[in-house]
């Protein structure tokens, strides 16, 4: 009876520790995704908004003109292999 008592405590404890730690991890991951999010969309306005500024030719769109760069690069890359 005691063994038995003993166990069951020993669970109970076990599963309020694991749950603890879900907790913490999935805090700790859902604020590594925020911040992941954030320095991807700043990154990604940043990028746009020098390709608009400095890249793209007139009347080109941003998008536009990442497609050109992209295809001048992967035709330089071609050449040099």
């Amino acid at each position: 009876m005691a063994k038995n008592k003993l166990v069951q405590t020993n669970e109970q404890i076990a599963r309020a520790v694991t749950q603890g730690y879900q907790k913490i991890e999935a805090g700790v991951v859902g604020g590594y995704k925020k911040i992941e999010a954030g320095a991807v969309e700043g990154f990604s306005k940043v990028s746009d908004a020098f390709v608009e500024q400095f890249l793209a030719r007139d009347g080109e769109s941003t998008a536009q003109a990442k497609e050109r760069l992209a295809r001048e690069q992967a035709r330089r890359d071609g050449r040099q292999k």
